[in-house]
């Protein structure tokens, strides 16, 4: 075999389907859009529109309550910090927020960072956080290592 004997498999590549381009294409007149119409034409968007009738989103009564002041936190689970300190891309004796997100362990910080406590961890760290659980608390303490929670 040489390099220019090389070719795709039968039906590896499909070629785009030309639409509106004259009766013979099979998808000529119309282009597949059916007949005449709002929806023949270019530019349609009647997402949830119902035809005069009031629209289901406004038939139905609002529900639910949205806290404007709710934090967002960035969670680190205790066995993700565990392979990062295995692998030698976190410092078990200096975890910070600004160590986790150069680690590439938190893309964004959003309101904080929350440790929480999935996993196990089995080296003895310090790691500072904006939050953190109970049981990440207790787990860490547990193998001699320390969480300091930043206001």
């Amino acid at each position: 075999m040489k390099l220019n004997e090389i070719k795709d498999n039968e039906g590896a590549r499909k070629s785009r389907t030309r639409v509106a381009r004259g009766i013979g294409s099979g998808k000529g007149k119309t282009g597949g859009r059916g007949q005449k119409g709002q929806k023949s034409r270019s530019g349609v968007a009647i997402n949830g529109f119902e035809g005069g009738q009031m629209p289901i989103y406004r038939r139905l009564p609002k529900r639910g309550f949205k806290n404007p002041f709710a934090k967002v936190f960035a969670v680190v689970n205790l066995d993700t910090i565990q392979k990062a300190v295995d692998a030698g891309k976190l410092n078990a004796e200096d975890i910070s927020v600004d160590a986790l997100k150069a680690a590439g362990i938190v893309s964004k910080t959003l309101d904080g960072v929350r440790l929480l406590a999935r996993g196990a961890i089995t080296s003895k760290i310090v790691i500072k956080v904006d939050s953190a659980s109970k049981a990440a608390v207790a787990a860490v303490e547990k193998v001699g290592g320390k969480v300091e929670v930043v206001a």
